[in-house]
């Protein structure tokens, strides 16, 4: 495909999300941009959710994960329900109980002031990169399709990428993207869908072959029960997405951001009974996709893998139509990640960081908020640049979850321990605690890793919120 057709293609799809952002900015204010003013339908809430929680480290990664570790991510999706029941019966509760902006207000009415600014700094710091490791994956797709054949360096890609993304959100930050990700999620699925139909054709499987086909698949291998050490073993990977779930949607205010623009608490839960559905659902067909990209790289002696494998596929051998829809799946799954994660990331910093609802008036409310959420975007685009020198031939997916488990641990031993016990804690010492706690979890996992070839993987989150609960322990009030 020229590069003329794909530039155009990526820029008519930005002007028609600029352009809902033109209809649901109309008199926009703080209200707006942070809460929609509580006013969001759930099924739109959960449709749009399926597209921020699998991103574009989904869409690339999860299928080019299927070579090495087959099946085996579905363990970690098992564990997802579990950890959205949690949310759903215990965390969303207690928010609309509080009636929370931000989640993290919690942690002050618990525990004070110190742990409040903890959390909330922890919360900023995991959203940076992780938004940044998202973003980074898609700027690199994007040079590689697009503006290497322009002559347009990579920070220049990136700096045009977060642009884009702030163009739609300043205005009416999550009342525009409660919209935007419902459209963004549901092109990522027709692309999902495509894709899965052509290489089914280009592999001669018919619709009734294709499930045999799977089933005899060596990759196809779901359940890994044998090996205790390894991080494939089922209750590792199980437990580990039930933590994940909770940790990077129900303490996450990226997430439950959107949550908490539903109507009411009975709005929110069926928002997340349905979304729990759908997503284990669309995780397995990513799955499926791996399997079939990867068997018809093998199939024509094609030496393409990991994150490598679904992008250049789809440029160079499965047609335009395929490209097309990779194209605007990308960009779709990618964006309504970001976008959100730039929104919730203004709101946190706004209320939690410089207290932003207490010490100001209205006026200088949005001439702050908007301060910020141009702030944050410079801040991504300089960590994304950063990237480009730091990550070279892993699975995005898979570094992310591990840095999600040593950045997310705190928050999980923080709110674990309020919810579970009634202890106060001396609050000052917190923060110390919060610093001790991802340190430690480090070096156990390099010792056992070293001395018994013990390998922690997505458990390490686990580990780390334990460390954190007992040091909250040895700091509570007597």
């Amino acid at each position: 495909m020229s590069t003329s057709i794909t530039f155009a293609l990526i820029a008519s799809y930005f002007l028609f999300l600029i352009a809902i952002s033109f209809f649901t900015g109309k008199n926009a204010t703080n209200d707006a941009f942070f809460s929609a003013n509580k006013k969001s339908p759930w099924y739109l809430v959960a449709f749009g959710m399926i597209g921020a929680s699998l991103s574009g480290v989904t869409f690339i990664s999860v299928p080019g994960w299927v070579e090495n570790s087959s099946f085996s991510y579905m363990q970690v999706v098992f564990g997802y329900i579990l950890g959205y029941l949690v949310i759903g019966t215990i965390l969303l509760p207690l928010y609309y109980k509080m009636n929370l902006t931000s989640i993290y207000g919690y942690l002050e009415s618990r525990f004070g002031y110190y742990s409040y600014k903890t959390g909330a700094s922890f919360f900023i710091i995991s959203r940076l990169i992780g938004a940044s490791f998202r973003l980074f994956l898609v700027a690199n797709v994007f040079q590689l399709f697009l503006f290497d054949a322009l002559g347009i360096e990579f920070w220049q890609t990136v700096t045009i990428t977060i642009i884009l993304i702030w163009l739609y959100t300043f205005k009416s930050g999550i009342k525009t993207i409660i919209w935007t990700d419902s459209l963004q999620t549901l092109f990522m699925l027709i692309a999902l869908g495509v894709t899965i139909t052509q290489v089914s054709n280009e592999l001669n499987l018919s619709l009734s072959s294709l499930t045999s086909f799977i089933d005899d698949s060596s990759y196809s291998k779901i359940f890994y029960f044998s090996d205790f050490s390894s991080s494939n073993f089922f209750w590792k990977q199980f437990l580990s997405g039930a933590f994940i779930a909770i940790v990077m949607t129900g303490l996450d205010q990226d997430m439950m951001q959107k949550n908490l623009t539903c109507k009411n608490l009975k709005d929110a839960q069926k928002n997340m009974f349905w979304f729990t559905i759908v997503l284990t659902v669309v995780n397995f067909i990513f799955l499926i996709l791996g399997l079939l990209l990867t068997e018809y790289a093998q199939s024509n002696g094609l030496d393409i893998h990991k994150d490598n494998l679904f992008p250049i596929l789809a440029k160079d051998y499965l047609g335009p139509s395929v490209f097309i829809f990779f194209l605007l799946g990308l960009i779709a799954a990618a964006y309504s990640s970001a976008d959100s994660a730039l929104t919730s990331l203004t709101t946190s910093f706004s209320i939690d960081i410089i207290d932003l609802e207490k010490k100001y008036d209205k006026l200088k409310q949005e001439k702050l908020r908007k301060r910020i959420h141009v702030l944050m975007s410079l801040v991504l685009i300089l960590i994304i640049i950063s990237f480009k020198y730091l990550i070279k031939n892993e699975s995005v997916i898979e570094r992310l979850f591990v840095f999600a488990g040593y950045t997310y641990g705190p928050l999980l031993g923080y709110y674990s321990f309020g919810l579970f016990t009634r202890y106060k804690i001396q609050d000052n010492i917190s923060p110390l605690i919060a610093l001790i706690a991802p340190i430690l979890s480090y070096c156990i996992s390099l010792f056992f890793k070293t001395q018994f070839a013990f390998e922690f993987g997505f458990f390490i989150l686990i580990l780390n919120g334990s460390l954190m609960f007992l040091g909250l322990f040895c700091i509570k009030k007597t």
